[in-house]
């Protein structure tokens, strides 16, 4: 019988949901605590490191069968692809406007904290910005698409669905993820000193569940993770560019 994990790991581990919890201890312990160092001091770099390193944990410890069965793998709807990039742009305008209605121009609006780090000068011209949402979007559309949803929505996932099915995986790597992003929005370092804003981020977390599962139903809907990876990264895409323009532009 074909076993999902590769045969060193066997030893240690069953391809089930203690697995997928160790998973997320050890790799979203070390992104929390990176985050919330970035916000402080105005830098994300060492977060795409995290980000490499949860893209490259199913060839770390996947078998090629467990690597497929998580959906590393052709799509079978290549229509979804394109269905996935839509739901990922959508949401993440949406989103854009739940802000600007509830907090406006204030750092309870997520996209206005999170813009923060991307250190935009407050005087820069058309051409500085077009450069630097250039880079930024490429940056957004890459590590963090490809580590999260070959960590969440991949490894994560089937592990816990292995044990649970499906559905109550979708909720459990869906859940995690939420609560990992509290460290962009919801504990905000604010005029020197750190923050908790309670209704901001249950909005923040619950709309981050929300498309979390959004990514599952494309991974599922589409036969592949690439589904997944898509709308994750329409939806960067989309939040990268209501911060350089809509936001930055006021």
């Amino acid at each position: 019988m074909e076993n999902e994990l590769k045969p060193f790991w066997r030893t240690f581990f069953s391809f089930n949901w203690k697995f997928g919890l160790f998973l997320i201890i050890l790799f979203c312990t070390p992104r929390i605590v990176l985050v919330l160092h970035g916000n402080v001091i105005g830098n994300m770099q060492f977060v795409g490191i995290t980000m490499l390193i949860m893209a490259i944990a199913p060839f770390i410890f996947l078998s090629k069968y467990g690597r497929k069965k998580i959906g590393i793998k052709k799509p079978t709807n290549k229509r979804w692809l394109i269905i996935a990039f839509i739901i990922g742009s959508i949401f993440s305008i949406f989103l854009y406007f739940l802000g600007e209605l509830f907090y406006g121009n204030s750092y309870e609006n997520w996209y206005n904290y999170i813009g923060k780090s991307y250190n935009i000068p407050q005087r820069i011209d058309e051409q500085g910005r077009l450069i630097m949402f250039i880079i930024s979007a490429l940056i957004a559309m890459t590590f963090s698409p490809f580590g999260e949803e070959l960590f969440f929505r991949g490894i994560v996932h089937s592990s816990f669905a292995n044990s649970l099915g499906n559905k109550k995986a979708s909720v459990i790597d869906s859940l995690a993820f939420a609560i990992v992003h509290i460290s962009h929005f919801g504990l905000v370092f604010h005029n020197q000193k750190w923050e908790f804003l309670p209704v901001p981020t249950l909005i923040w977390v619950l709309s981050m569940f929300i498309v979390s599962l959004l990514f599952y139903v494309c991974r599922k809907r589409s036969g592949s993770i690439l589904g997944a990876i898509l709308c994750h990264l329409a939806f960067n895409l989309g939040m990268t560019y209501c911060i350089f323009y809509p936001i930055i532009g006021k």
